[in-house]
């Protein structure tokens, strides 16, 4: 081990940029749906192997210094992000002949950016590095603080946060409820990386001990939270969840929108299956209704003749306001709508936050100049909506729904759900095809339902419905390309280990710990030497 860390450290130039990006595009394998996570034991060694060696001039700055250890970071990101999110591509092939032409600049483009975040990462790991364990709670704290800023900068897209390595299945979710996404990217870091010991000698009996520790306290807290008792529920929700697996080159086709609905609604009115109740909500994906309903009244009358009485139905939509599609002053929403038995809308719910270039074009004045314009959501560029807020379902449950990728946001989703019963994700995931993308989204959305402690319900139009109870475990679901619904008896309850706010907490304490440790040892290591 100290032979290989000792040519790690020595390496140079692109070989040293060249084994950066593939440690990172290796540690993907860890993710969905691969939860190969083992390989994040080789990645993140040899990335603090490959930090031992970038040390600057000492006649530079300290800024200049740090070039080295950033470039490493931003390499290992560019591997990382390039490996896991070329998918996103998939998108622009929908319409290829107006969009092939980015796919370089998504595929590239998108990862070349966020890598700017681990190298990041890895300079602040580098100012308070030492030889010892000091460094791998360095590399942790870089960490950790690099994915909670990537849950907001620059509109936010934490997509794939190193933490969601440690837990791919229920069994290894559970301890996110305790520390929150931040305590856990940061935990899961300095886990990885403790191998990296072994070639120095140092504090290796240490980093063993904390190894063994840690890996028992997140198994045995799992193992301790699915064996205990359920809470016993209130109350309860038959739900059917319909996954149309609509053609996205159909999708607003004005001469297929007809035939779109009525498999919609024939999916919707069918007999619930043997075992299960008439379900008192129906639930359909993003966008599932290929029309406006302001132009197609008659559809909310179909609608409600086909609802039975205390039924509701919430749907992906697109909304207007503001009057004709010839207005100037029209907006268009990406929204989900509560529609009761008599074919009302009795409530909606607008995307707050929106996906930049797939849903609107920032900097639209500058960017279409160069005839830039958005790329794929549909027909029309959507407004962000104002604020979100339960909808009471039969029975007065409330649902908070998230559109899209709304719910891979942790503190997004946990400042509102603390008012509601259940979290709804409506997502149309078919853009990506069945690439990596669908699952590493599910995932998320999964996780999201362990960390608040209450069920979660997901309509994709293809990608993975499901319905998921509060421990992460999933009750039922449609895979990828399968068309029909899913009938499930969800029970309510909130099993929340602790509030969001104290995960917060919990999260900085966690981070707390591992800045003034690797500080410590930093300042010793510098006075030993001086």
């Amino acid at each position: 081990m100290q032979r290989l860390a000792g040519r790690i450290i020595l390496l140079w130039g692109w070989r040293r940029a060249l084994v950066a990006f593939l440690a990172g595009a290796l540690a993907v394998l860890a993710q969905a749906p691969y939860d190969f996570f083992a390989v994040c034991f080789v990645s993140f060694p040899l990335l603090v192997w490959l930090l031992d060696g970038a040390t600057g001039e000492a006649s530079d700055g300290w800024l200049r210094r740090l070039r080295p250890a950033f470039a490493i970071g931003w390499w290992f990101g560019f591997g990382y992000f390039l490996a896991g999110l070329w998918w996103v591509g998939s998108a622009l092939l929908v319409e290829a002949d107006s969009f092939a032409w980015a796919l370089p600049f998504a595929v590239v483009g998108i990862p070349l950016v966020l890598a700017f975040f681990y190298g990041f990462a890895t300079a602040v790991a580098r100012l308070l590095w030492s030889n010892d364990i000091g460094r791998i709670a360095a590399l942790a704290f870089g960490f950790g603080l690099t994915e909670w800023l990537r849950d907001f900068l620059f509109t936010g897209f934490p997509w794939n946060a190193v933490g969601y390595a440690a837990m791919p299945v229920p069994l290894l979710m559970q301890s996110v409820s305790v520390t929150g996404m931040v305590g856990m990217n940061a935990l899961a870091v300095f886990v990885f990386a403790l191998p990296a010991l072994l070639a120095a000698r140092r504090h290796v009996r240490l980093g063993a001990a904390l190894l063994a520790v840690l890996v028992a306290t997140h198994v045995g807290f799992g193992y301790l939270r699915l064996a205990a008792p359920e809470k016993p529920a209130e109350r309860s929700l038959d739900v059917r969840i319909v996954q149309p697996a609509v053609d996205l080159s159909e999708k607003w086709d004005a001469s297929v929108r007809d035939r779109i609905f009525a498999t919609m609604m024939g999916h919707s009115a069918k007999t619930p299956e043997p075992g299960h109740g008439k379900p008192q909500l129906i639930l359909w994906p993003e966008t599932s209704v290929p029309f406006l309903f302001t132009e197609r009244p008659d559809a909310l009358t179909a609608l409600g003749e086909m609802l039975g009485g205390g039924q509701m139905l919430i749907a992906g939509v697109v909304r207007e306001e503001g009057g004709s599609a010839a207005n100037a002053d029209t907006r268009y929403y990406n929204s989900v709508v509560a529609i009761d038995d008599r074919g009302e809308i009795i409530d909606a719910v607008d995307k707050v936050h929106l996906v930049p270039f797939g849903e609107y074009l920032p900097f639209t004045d500058l960017l279409g100049r160069f005839g830039l314009e958005q790329l794929v959501a549909g027909p029309m560029t959507f407004a962000a909506g104002n604020e979100r807020h339960p909808i009471v379902l039969p029975g007065g449950i409330r649902a908070l729904p998230f559109i899209c990728y709304e719910v891979i946001f942790p503190d997004l989703v946990a400042v509102d759900v603390a008012s509601a019963d259940l979290i709804v994700n409506v997502t149309n995931d078919a853009w990506f095809g069945d690439t990596p993308g669908p699952y590493q989204h599910f995932r998320q959305a999964q996780i999201r339902a362990v960390e608040n402690g209450v069920p979660l319900l997901r309509a994709a139009n293809n990608g993975i419905s499901a319905v998921v109870d509060p421990r992460g475990r999933i009750l039922d679901a449609l895979a990828i390309d399968a068309r029909g619904a899913i009938d499930a008896h969800v029970p309510i309850s909130n099993e929340a280990v602790v509030s969001s706010g104290q995960r917060r907490v919990n999260g900085l304490l966690i981070m707390l710990v591992l800045v003034l440790a690797s500080f410590t040892l930093n300042v010793r290591q510098r006075l030993r030497v001086n």
